[in-house]
């Protein structure tokens, strides 16, 4: 069901009734002095906006500007949200970074999306040592901060002594390398993090080389030169084992590494596009043996795959960290009147997944695509549902053939929930199914709505069908899984799996 009101609206009826959703009041009267906070929901923030206009006038915001760089507390205090191998190695120190303004949202989804971000670094192998928000109208075309701010943010690291600075934003090449040079530090972006973290947990050889392409499509306009290293010529004998024709008389190094990049680019679309055959044949080995299939998708560490092993019984890996899973998974499972099905583990969503793995991940959302039923894990324990809810709506509205195909939505981690929480959950959606997977609370509810969806078993049938059936057999191609098709001289000779209702109907009119 789609649900009218606005998220704000929405997001607004969770936290006026309960406060496990808490709300950030930086209203004009009270923005100096309330906390509110990232992690730990207390935060040393503090913006003066009594002067803001509605007309955001520039001068006033950079004259603002100067003041509005205020580190965000409790960042240094996070908890591990997973303990891996690369956790034994000395771990990279980060500081965040992020602008927000008011044209464009809230301080409380400013906070969130930077507390998204640590978590996302945290999860790629990082220590958070701090965060820092800064209000602008826009983020400063040089810097991203403005050079006043890059000085105090230098300060910081070195304080901290931390490695990286993270900005919780795509950053384009010139503002990566200015901001660089002012803290002397490496910056990376949202989008580098999340790619680093599909990087590590990939598994798959197709997982693999969709990261792999990911990555070079981020990297390839950001190539940077380092010193001499990258203006040496090549040409001639100076181009050594790249053959005759490689390039041209002379060529920088720079320009040979993209040259490699996009032949490297080339070479793993070429292969993924071979490895998609198996992937239809495997799909088409479950239509034709009448397997009804079960995409499970929500926002990332929402508890997909603990559902999974629930209904099925498996031992997917489960892990409270995001994009613990990448490769599409696919389960058996059967209904309690002895039906097979399959549930399909996707990759997580997140808010500004970068359009990269969008495009890489095309395996994922072809088996959402071809799904007999939908399960929408949300989690419940999370203190903005609503927005995951609306980030994986957006996604699903995307591809082809999704908006026909029923869905369930499941608000998982009920066990972490208080009774208000659930009450507003259940009368914004009251479709809804909430579950438990870590307690089995009404699990059997969702299993039972999720067998009520699934299609009838189709049946197999071996006819000669009239010439004169041709409509027949455009439903057949249509609705059923064709094994043979042939014409011979007293009809079509016809091997499909169909529904029971058009498999009657082809026995009436079937030749002896």
């Amino acid at each position: 069901m789609v649900d009218s009101r606005s998220t704000a609206e929405r997001a607004d009826m969770f936290k006026e009734h309960d406060s496990s959703f808490p709300e950030h009041n930086f209203d004009k009267k009270n923005a100096s002095s309330h906390n509110s906070g990232l992690l730990s929901w207390h935060s040393d923030v503090l913006l003066d906006t009594t002067s803001a206009s509605e007309q955001h006038d520039e001068t006033w915001q950079e004259r603002e500007s100067r003041n509005a760089l205020k580190r965000v507390a409790g960042l240094g205090e996070l908890q591990d949200v997973t303990e891996v191998e690369y956790r034994k190695l000395r771990l990279e120190r980060v500081v965040l970074v992020g602008v927000w303004s008011s044209a464009k949202g809230t301080l409380a989804q400013a906070e969130e999306s930077l507390r998204e971000l640590a978590a996302l670094a945290q999860t790629a192998g990082a220590v958070v040592c701090d965060g820092m928000l800064q209000q602008r109208y826009r983020p400063d075309a040089a810097t991203y901060v403005g050079s006043g701010k890059a000085r105090e943010l230098a300060a910081v690291v070195a304080q901290h002594d931390a490695d990286t600075i993270i900005v919780d934003d795509d950053l384009p090449p010139s503002q990566r390398r200015a901001l660089e040079d002012a803290t002397k530090v490496k910056v990376v972006d949202r989008t580098a993090v999340i790619l680093d973290i599909f990087a590590q947990h990939a598994t798959s050889r197709e997982g693999k080389a969709q990261v792999e392409l990911a990555q070079l499509q981020y990297m390839l306009p950001r190539l940077r030169g380092w010193g001499a290293a990258l203006s040496r010529q090549a040409g001639g004998r100076a181009a050594g084992d790249a053959g005759i024709g490689s390039r041209g008389p002379g060529e920088t190094k720079i320009e040979m590494d993209r040259r490699a990049i996009r032949n490297r680019i080339a070479k793993l679309r070429h292969d993924i596009a071979h490895m998609a055959p198996a992937r239809v044949v495997k799909r088409g080995s479950r239509r034709r043996q009448d397997i009804p299939t079960v995409a499970v998708v929500g926002y990332t560490n929402a508890g997909k795959s603990s559902i999974i092993n629930r209904l099925t019984g498996s031992q997917e890996l489960v892990e409270n960290a995001l994009f613990a899973t990448l490769d599409t998974a696919v389960r058996r499972a059967q209904t309690q009147d002895g039906r097979t099905y399959t549930l399909v583990d996707t990759v997580g969503f997140v808010r500004r997944l970068p359009t990269q793995l969008v495009e890489a991940f095309k395996s994922t959302l072809e088996e959402v695509s071809q799904a007999d039923v939908i399960l929408h894990v949300v989690d419940g324990s999370h203190p903005d549902p609503i927005a995951q809810i609306d980030a994986v709506n957006e996604v699903l509205a995307n591809i082809d053939g999704v908006e026909d195909t029923p869905q369930i939505m499941v608000l998982n981690k009920a066990d972490m929930m208080s009774d208000a929480a659930r009450e507003r959950f259940a009368s914004l959606y009251p479709d809804a199914v909430i579950v438990s997977a870590a307690s089995g609370e009404h699990l059997h509810i969702l299993r039972n709505r999720l067998e009520a969806l699934l299609p009838s078993p189709r049946v197999r049938v071996e006819i000669i069908l009239p010439y004169t059936a041709g409509a027949l057999l455009s439903q057949v191609r249509e609705n059923g899984v064709v094994e043979k098709a042939e014409y011979a001289d007293n009809g079509v000779e016809l091997v499909a799996w169909v529904g029971p209702s058009l498999a009657a109907k082809l026995m009436q009119v079937a030749l002896e």
